[in-house]
Order: C-alpha cells, then sequence, then structure tokens
C-alpha cells in the first residue's frame, strides 16, 4: 500500500482512455464485450460532454484513480452529490434524519453510474492487482471523505462478490430487490412459454397479440443495432425519452447530445426497438447489450396502444437475448409489473460509510431490520412467480 497513491479527477478528459479501459473492461482486449458498458470510458466520457453530469447537474465527477509508483491499476467511478436524484437506491429518508440531527448531508459522495440502476463493478482494478488495488480505492475513498467532511459515502448497484467481500465494521451492507429475467435453458420464446403456467402462458400470447395488432394492420416492431441504428432514429428516441422524463422526473436526465456520442461511439453496445406505425417510430425501448447480460435502460412512445410496452421492453427483449446467447436481463428499477411476464425478484446489493460513527450505528442497525424485510418481500414475490412449480426450483 505504501507505493499505491490515490489521485482525485474532477474529469474523464484527465485520464487516457486505455488506462480507463485497462480497469473497467480489460475482456474487450480478447475481442470479447465489456461485461458492463456503464463503467466503459465511452459511457462515462458521454455523460460528461454531454453536459448530462457536471456543473449545475448536483453530479459533479471526482473519480478516484489509484497508481502503483506511476501505473494506473484501479479506478472509482465517483461523483460529489448535491442531492439525491437518478440513484435508484433511495437515502432521502437519512438525509432528513441527519438534516434534523444537525448535519449537513450534501454534499455526498457517490460511487455509480449515474441514472443507470444496473448491477457492476465498481472497483475497477486491472487484472493480477485485484487485492490491492480494492483495498487502496477504499482507503481512498474513506480518506476522501474525512479530508473534506464530507457526510456519507455510497457504493450502489456495485456486484455481490464486492458487497460480501467489503461490507464489515466500515462499510455497511444495503439489499433491496429489481426485478431480472434468466435464461433456465429455454431454447427459444416458445420453451420459455412452456415453462410458465397455463394461465400465464395464455396472458403473455393475448398481450403479444393485442401489441402487435397496433395501427391497423400498418404497425411493424423493428429491433436494430449496429450501423443498422441511424442518425434519425435517435431524433425520434429523443422525443420518447422526453415524453417519459417529463412524466417521472419532471426534467429529464440526459442531454440530447449523450445520444449522439452514444450513436458514434457505443452504436455496438446498443439494442434499439421501435414500433413503427406506416413506417413511422411511434414507440422505442432502448437497451445496452453487455457481455452476459441485456440492460434495458429507456422507454417512451407517442402513441398509446394497449400491451405495446410489454412487448417492447420485455419480450422483443427475452426473444433477442435467447437469440444471441445472453442469459440475463436487468430491466431497470422498479415494476412489480415484470414479475408477470419473467422477471424474478433479485437482490442488488449497496455499501454505505458515514463519517459520523454514531449516525452510522444508527443505519446499521436500521439496514439489519430492511435487509430481514427485503428477504421476506422476496419470498412473498417469489410465491407469485409465472413459472410452474419444478421450473421454479430450477
Amino acid at each position: 500500500m505504501t507505493d499505491i497513491t490515490i489521485t482525485v479527477l474532477k474529469s474523464l478528459k484527465e485520464i487516457e482512455q486505455a488506462d480507463w479501459d485497462n480497469c473497467a473492461c480489460s475482456e474487450e482486449k480478447r475481442g470479447l464485450r465489456a461485461i458492463d458498458p456503464f463503467t466503459t470510458y465511452r459511457f462515462l466520457y458521454a455523460l460528461e460532454v454531454s453536459k448530462s453530469v457536471g456543473e449545475g447537474t448536483g453530479w459533479i465527477p471526482c473519480h478516484l484513480v489509484a497508481k502503483l509508483r506511476s501505473e494506473i491499476i484501479a479506478v472509482l467511478p465517483l461523483y460529489a452529490k448535491s442531492h439525491s436524484q437518478g440513484e435508484y437506491i433511495f437515502d432521502y429518508a437519512w438525509a432528513n434524519a441527519y438534516a434534523n440531527a444537525g448535519g449537513r448531508y450534501y454534499p455526498k459522495l457517490q460511487s455509480s453510474v449515474p441514472f443507470t440502476p444496473v448491477t457492476g463493478k465498481r472497483f475497477l482494478v486491472r487484472s493480477g492487482y485485484e487485492d490491492q488495488g480494492t483495498e487502496a480505492l477504499v482507503a481512498g475513498l474513506i480518506s476522501f471523505a474525512k479530508q473534506n467532511k464530507i457526510s456519507s459515502s455510497h457504493i450502489t448497484f456495485c456486484t455481490v462478490d464486492e458487497a460480501e467481500s467489503l461490507a464489515g465494521s466500515e462499510l455497511l451492507l444495503r439489499e433491496t430487490i429489481q426485478f431480472h429475467w434468466e435464461d433456465k435453458g429455454f431454447g427459444d420464446f416458445d420453451g420459455f412459454l412452456s415453462s410458465l403456467s397455463s394461465r400465464k402462458r395464455k396472458s403473455i400470447k393475448r398481450e403479444r397479440k393485442t401489441a402487435n395488432s397496433f395501427g391497423n394492420g400498418l404497425g411493424k416492431i423493428v429491433t436494430l443495432t449496429g450501423d443498422e441504428i441511424k442518425d434519425y432514429h435517435w431524433d425520434f428516441f429523443w422525443e420518447f425519452y422526453q415524453d417519459t422524463g417529463n412524466r417521472k422526473w419532471g426534467t429529464p436526465y440526459l442531454t440530447r447530445e449523450f445520444f449522439d456520442l452514444v450513436h458514434k461511439n457505443m452504436r455496438n453496445d446498443i439494442l434499439l426497438i421501435l414500433a413503427l406505425n406506416d413506417k413511422k417510430p411511434i414507440a422505442g425501448a432502448m437497451n445496452f447489450i453487455g457481455q452476459k447480460t441485456l440492460f434495458g435502460r429507456y422507454w417512451g412512445a407517442l402513441e398509446d396502444h394497449s400491451c405495446l410496452h410489454y412487448e417492447l421492453c420485455y419480450y422483443q427483449a427475452i426473444e433477442y437475448a435467447l437469440l444471441n446467447n445472453i442469459k440475463c436481463i436487468e430491466a431497470g428499477a422498479q415494476g412489480d409489473h415484470k414479475l408477470a411476464r419473467g422477471y424474478l425478484p433479485s437482490k442488488v446489493y449497496s455499501l454505505h460509510w458515514f463519517n459520523d460513527h454514531a449516525f452510522g450505528d444508527a443505519v446499521r442497525a436500521y439496514l439489519k431490520e430492511e435487509r430481514n424485510l427485503v428477504s421476506n418481500d422476496s419470498e412473498f414475490l417469489f410465491k407469485g412467480s409465472p413459472f410452474k412449480i419444478k421450473e421454479r426450483e430450477k
């Protein structure tokens, strides 16, 4: 550890893309997709350049870099936050309690991918340096918070391995639930349907038939990736995204330029599913393609058609995953309605540190009780699984 130094980046412009990606996605050197496209340089840099994060957004980059002498061995995507929006692991109650006790909760430190509630590694370490790189980043994160008198540090949607290995006296473990789909050897969509109870199978068939009947015979659903996605598709998708953002958040988090940048640098990582009415896109779902997981991210529509949301966001995603040997689909935060469509409750993890030890002890006690409630909720939700009993037990 004595030879490892920690530096803070105010922007990804301060580090070479190769140095960041050597830590974030070394598998790309072997000709594979990044396991997690969201911690790649190209994604995080697009957020910065497009001004989706930075001054005025409440997300100020302060990424940590660990160097062994002059060699970069680990990085941590990190932001100073002046609010708790766009995180999806909710801590508003903690912020209110901290303020009521006379403390200043914001700014806080947030290690996450902004506006992106998907599981992935947060401590990004070059192969061969796993233990010392992670240890250095954890120590650097806590030291940075203490030196700047910051109330807390939060590492959200980390992997289960990170959660289990790092939770302890300083980092507190939190568990919440999302709904994920997993391929249990279905083969194709009919195989998936055959694993469901008769009632659920009929319901999905009925929903798909309804969804695909939109547009008085002129409706069509297309799946696009790579060079199949054209610039003009983003003009339509921006309208979809604005509609959803205005209704859900008041103001969309991402800027228009962000979509141009991901088209330029990440279109091979994107699956765009569009509904065309008389050849004009009227609804769409945007997914990112990982090595083993399809990540459903954004959806929107300019016309209201029954069951079209389910078709574009869930059933088309399942078909694509089965055709492309993708084993898991993460369809975003919340949404009990996903359960009936084959997306089962799955625990997601976060780690939390507090500068005030007394407050941290209170949160620790709360989290212990919360984990019990989450486990009970998960068991209850699982009883509503659409799968046949023998399939649930696989």
